[in-house]
C-alpha cells in the first residue's frame, strides 16, 4: 500500500463517524502495547483556546530543552500537521507503515478515525521517547478517545456552547463532559471562564482529591496585556505571534500549568516559547494574516464566544478598507443563527459556503437560517477562485474566511495548490 492509498484508506474512518466512549480505543492501544502508558502528557479539554494553549505549552517546553510531542486536531491543509514532535510533522513513512502494519486490524475491527489517528500519536510519541505528550482532546472530553490517559496534568481552556447535540444544552452539562479529563489526585488548572461551570469543574476536581488552580488567582488583566505572578516568577505578557488579546490569556493558562508540573522553568526559555510558538507548533488560522493588501484573514473561530472575541480584535485593529467582506462556512451543530446576527453587525457583505463533510451545514441549510432572521448572505460555491480574484483587483477592501477550521484547510489547501 502506497501512501496515497493509505490515507485514503484513514480518511474512510470518518464513514464509522464519532463514537464517543472508551471501548474501542483502550482495545486498539492494547493491541499496540499501551504506548499511552510510557507517556509523560498534558491533556488539554475546553471549548475555546485548547489548539493555542496546547501550542504555547509544547513551544515552552521546546525552548526548555526538552523533546516534546504536540497532539492537535484537527489539521488545516496536511494530515501530518496533527502529529509532531519538536515542531516537526510525523514523517510520510511512518504514516504509511502504521496503516500497513494495523492493515488487518482496520478491516476486523472498524475503528473510528480520531480513535486510529490518537492511536498512532502515541505509538509514534512513545516509540521516539518525547519528554513530554502535548495532547489535545477531540471533542468533549470524558468519552473522547483521548482520554485513557493518566495525565500529569489537566488544563480546561474555557466552556461555551457548542456541540449541544452531543455535550448538551447547558454550559454545567458541557462542563462534566470537558472535565471528564479530571484523574485522581491530578492537578487541575482552569482557564477563565463564567461561574456556573467553574463551580462544576471545581466540585468534579473536590470528589477527585485534584488540587485545583485557577488561572484569574494569578494574572491582571488591563486591556492588552496580562501580568502574570506565580510565586518568585513575574511576566508581562504583552505582544504574542499569535494576535489577539484572548490569546494573551491563552499563554498565561500554558504559562501557569507549566509551573505547576515544573517549577524550575526559567522564565527566558518561557518568553523565548512565547515569541516561537508559531515555528515550533506550525499553528494556523489563528487571525492569521495571510495577504496584507488587500487584507485577507484566515480564523478559525467556530462558536459564538470564539466569533466575539474575533471580532473584538478585528474591529480594534483599524483596518482601513471600503468593505469588509466575510466568507463564512460551519458545521451543523453550530449557534449558526447568533454566529449570522454578529457577522450582519459587523461585515458589510457575507458570503457562504460549504464542503463535502458530514457535519458540515450546507450553503441551503445556512441560506434558510439567513432568511429567517432577514439577513442577507450569497452563495459561494469556489471560495478559491474569489480570492483569487480578490487579490488580483487589490481594491481597498479587506476579506476575512472564517468559521470551521475544515473549511478553511480546504480553502488554503486550494490556495497553496495553485
Amino acid at each position: 500500500m502506497e501512501l496515497q492509498e493509505a490515507l485514503k484508506k484513514l480518511f474512510s474512518l470518518h464513514q464509522f463517524g464519532i463514537k464517543l466512549g472508551l471501548d474501542n480505543i483502550q482495545r486498539l492501544l492494547a493491541y499496540l502495547g499501551n504506548p499511552e502508558k510510557q507517556l509523560k502528557a498534558i491533556h488539554i479539554a475546553g471549548s475555546n483556546g485548547k489548539g493555542s494553549t496546547a501550542s504555547f505549552i509544547a513551544s515552552i517546553l521546546m525552548e526548555s530543552g526538552f523533546k516534546t510531542g504536540l497532539y492537535t486536531s484537527p489539521h488545516l491543509v496536511k494530515f501530518n500537521e496533527r502529529i509532531r514532535i519538536n515542531g516537526e510533522m510525523i514523517p510520510d513513512n511512518y504514516i504509511l507503515n502504521f496503516i500497513n502494519d494495523m492493515n488487518e486490524y482496520i478491516d476486523e475491527n472498524s475503528p473510528t478515525f480520531f480513535e486510529l489517528t490518537t492511536a498512532l500519536a502515541f505509538k509514534y510519541f512513545a516509540e521516539q521517547n518525547v519528554d513530554y505528550a502535548v495532547i489535545e482532546t477531540g471533542l468533549g472530553g470524558r468519552l473522547d478517545a483521548t482520554n485513557v490517559l493518566e495525565p500529569l496534568a489537566s488544563v480546561v481552556t474555557s466552556i461555551s456552547s457548542e456541540h449541544t447535540n452531543i455535550l448538551g444544552e447547558e454550559l454545567t452539562q458541557i462542563a462534566e463532559e470537558k472535565g471528564g479529563i479530571i484523574k485522581r489526585n491530578t492537578p487541575l488548572i482552569l482557564g477563565l471562564m463564567s461561574h456556573d461551570p467553574k463551580s462544576v469543574l471545581i466540585q468534579m476536581a473536590s470528589e477527585k482529591n485534584s488540587p485545583y488552580n485557577l488561572l484569574e488567582d494569578f494574572i491582571e488583566q488591563q486591556d492588552r496585556l496580562i501580568q502574570f505572578r506565580y510565586k518568585n516568577i513575574e511576566i508581562d505578557i504583552a505582544q504574542l505571534p499569535l494576535r489577539g488579546s484572548y490569546q494573551l490569556k491563552n499563554a498565561a493558562l500554558a504559562i501557569l500549568s507549566l509551573l505547576i508540573i515544573n517549577p524550575k522553568l526559567k522564565k527566558s526559555d518561557i518568553l523565548m516559547g512565547l515569541k516561537n510558538v508559531i515555528m515550533n507548533s506550525g499553528i494556523q488560522a489563528r487571525y492569521e494574516i495571510f495577504n496584507n493588501e488587500p487584507k485577507i484573514i484566515f480564523d478559525a473561530a467556530h462558536n459564538l464566544e470564539g466569533i466575539d472575541e474575533f471580532l473584538n480584535e478585528f474591529n480594534q485593529d483599524n483596518i482601513i478598507c471600503e468593505e469588509k467582506i466575510v466568507i463564512y462556512g460551519t458545521m451543523k451543530d453550530k449557534n449558526i443563527s447568533s454566529i449570522l446576527k454578529e457577522l450582519n453587525r459587523n461585515f458589510d457583505k457575507i458570503f457562504v459556503t460549504e464542503i463535502d463533510y458530514e457535519r458540515a451545514a450546507s450553503i441551503q441549510e445556512i441560506a434558510d437560517i439567513a432568511s429567517s432572521e432577514e439577513i442577507v448572505i450569497t452563495p459561494m460555491i469556489n471560495p478559491v477562485q474569489h480570492i483569487k480574484q480578490f487579490i488580483d483587483k487589490a481594491e481597498p477592501k479587506c476579506l476575512v474566511i472564517l468559521g470551521s477550521i475544515y473549511i478553511l484547510g480546504e480553502i488554503k489547501k486550494g490556495l497553496l495548490n495553485n
